[in-house]
């Protein structure tokens, strides 16, 4: 009698489970009933067949001292997690994105099953900063699934095989998307100016870059009151978005699930956006951007000497240079965040040379290539072949 093949899937935040949950989907397409999923994760790797023991959204933290606090939180969703394994006896783990807290579960994944399959799926930016985690992820897992060109030296270099899949937001379709059903649902005429919010994925986020966010936005309405203002509000921390957002002084127009962003993004004619996958979501969108984000002092104060780029997202990485106006720390504020939104509010030219540059920088990161769900599956069929263990088991 056959048995499926059992897939543990685990993320811990809203970009893993994206991923979680469009791998979720190309292995059910490549195996169909023979493949069962256990693990970790949100609301999109439930609808894809992936359901969590507890919510996610608990373990979203970003910062050493938000860490600190929420240790004692996360060893026991580490150990929870475990447990899964303990019970399923899964012949493979992926462990997506989240870099603190798929590490302790790898290890303990590790003692309680030797033999697991462990696969990383995204690794630490180790080109850009603490290049030495490149050498403790590689005592941690089996393989690495990179989403990143610039990935290979460092992981090849520390002995851990890896294979480079592109990345899953460059595969973002748009195909659905309908820029007039958004303006419609707030009334935007097609010439009326949009400005998309997108604050984040993580409460530490939302409670930090927020504020900065409201008082630009309350800069550029009082010279513009007609500019209609949308917030998207990712599923993790959407009532905490809609519990900041009903405190500002003029109106805005908060949107969830993953169409109305999608909507949102291409009927935008600006945005104003967090630091994060969401950038080069933007960026495929063709929707211009400025970049802000804030971290805690002491998490500030670490990183800043470790970081050996001027950039932050992977857009002006990819660039080389600031294609998207970037803001961080003490200088994201609301009259700097104001002071490069309106120009490109006011400018179409300025908006569509900006577009140019995001799409030339997008050429550099892989769009266009292949799927990187269907290449993370292909990854993973094949490390289990290689460790003699069979898509279908007899």
């Amino acid at each position: 009698m056959n048995s499926p093949l059992c897939v543990m899937l685990v993320a811990a935040e809203a970009s893993g489970d994206d991923r979680g949950a469009a791998l979720a989907r190309a292995f059910r397409r490549r195996l169909g009933a023979q493949v069962r999923f256990v693990g970790v994760g949100g609301a999109r790797m439930a609808e894809a067949g992936v359901h969590s023991p507890f919510d996610i959204s608990e373990l979203s933290i970003l910062g050493v001292f938000d860490g600190l606090l929420a240790y004692r939180r996360i060893m026991r969703r580490v150990a929870q997690t475990a447990e899964i394994a303990r019970a399923e006896r899964p012949d493979v783990a992926v462990l997506i994105d989240s870099w603190g807290f798929t590490l302790r579960v790898a290890r303990r994944l590790r003692s309680v099953d030797p033999s697991l399959a462990l696969i990383k799926y995204v690794g630490p930016q180790v080109w850009a900063w603490r290049a030495g985690r490149a050498r403790t992820l590689a005592a941690s897992v089996d393989h690495l699934l990179s989403i990143n060109v610039l990935d290979a030296p460092y992981y090849k270099q520390a002995g851990l095989d890896m294979t480079f899949v592109g990345n899953s937001a460059l595969a973002l379709d748009f195909g659905g998307a309908d820029p007039d059903r958004l303006r419609r649902r707030i009334g935007a005429r097609p010439d009326d100016l949009v400005l998309l919010v997108l604050p984040g994925s993580r409460p530490g986020e939302i409670e930090r870059v927020t504020p900065p966010f409201a008082a630009a936005v309350s800069i550029l309405k009082a010279n513009r009151p007609d500019l209609h203002v949308v917030v998207a509000a990712a599923p993790t921390v959407a009532d905490l978005v809609k519990a900041q957002v009903a405190a500002w002084p003029h109106r805005v127009h908060v949107v969830e699930g993953e169409a109305a962003k999608l909507d949102a993004m291409r009927a935008a004619d600006l945005a104003l956006a967090c630091s994060g996958t969401v950038t080069t979501e933007l960026g495929l969108a063709g929707c211009p951007m400025v970049v802000g984000y804030r971290l805690g002092p002491l998490t500030h104060a670490v990183l800043k000497r470790l970081l050996s780029m001027p950039y932050i997202s992977m857009i002006n990485i990819a660039a080389g240079a600031f294609v998207a106006p970037e803001f961080v720390q003490d200088e994201c504020t609301g009259e700097n965040l104001a002071a490069a939104l309106e120009p490109r509010l006011a400018d179409p030219d300025l908006r569509r040379r900006q577009v140019e540059a995001q799409n030339a920088a997008l050429e550099r990161m892989g769009r266009g290539g292949p799927d990187p769900s269907e290449a993370a599956v292909d990854a993973i069929l094949k490390v289990l072949d290689e460790r003699r263990i069979p898509p279908v088991r007899v």
